[in-house]
């Protein structure tokens, strides 16, 4: 158990910053190889939450076969339009950020932020995300559904780790408390 949870973000991304196409394929991502699961599983053992947008946890609903890929974790659904429990997530129609403040509060594991710009825009704006663990992939997309959306809060962060798995970098950022807009 972790004295204070962080609220992470593990995402993967191209060169040029996207994480979907338009279309919100990720075709492009599977095309590349990198070593293992690129450090998932061992990230994966230190968070007990997860946080997912409704849209986002659609897809994984629509692409995913097998069970719920994130059962036995606490798993939060950010929607207007759905509300109380499945077996695997609870749904919730509160404000993100002061929901995710509690949650931080609380004793427990990390918080991993799933997606999508949705759950990640106010957390970046009330300035909660403590690391960024982003994979960058080998390809220039050119458009699609960027990470980072216009109107993003400047956030200064510190360089803590650059891992490479084969073709794909993974860049592992923490939040600079100190800096000038932290």
């Amino acid at each position: 158990m972790h004295s204070t949870r962080k609220l992470v973000l593990f995402i993967a991304q191209s060169l040029d910053g996207y994480i979907a196409r338009e279309d919100e394929s990720l075709d492009w991502l599977l095309k590349y190889e990198g070593s293992g699961d690129n450090g998932y599983s061992a990230f994966y053992e230190t968070v007990g939450t997860i946080l997912l947008g409704r849209r986002t946890y659609e897809w994984i609903l629509k692409k995913v076969q097998s069970e719920f890929p994130y059962q036995g974790k606490e798993c939060y659904v950010f929607s207007r339009s759905l509300s109380g429990r499945t077996n695997s997530v609870t749904f919730v129609n509160q404000d993100i950020a002061s929901f995710t403040a509690s949650l931080k509060a609380q004793p427990g594991q990390d918080i991993w932020i799933v997606g999508g710009a949705q759950v990640l825009n106010p957390l970046l704006r009330d300035n909660l995300v403590d690391e960024f663990i982003i994979h960058i992939a080998p390809i220039i997309l050119g458009g699609g559904i960027p990470l980072f959306k216009a109107g993003t809060r400047e956030t200064s962060l510190d360089l803590v780790k650059v891992t490479q798995y084969k073709e794909f970098v993974e860049l592992r950022y923490q939040r600079n408390e100190s800096g000038p807009f932290g």
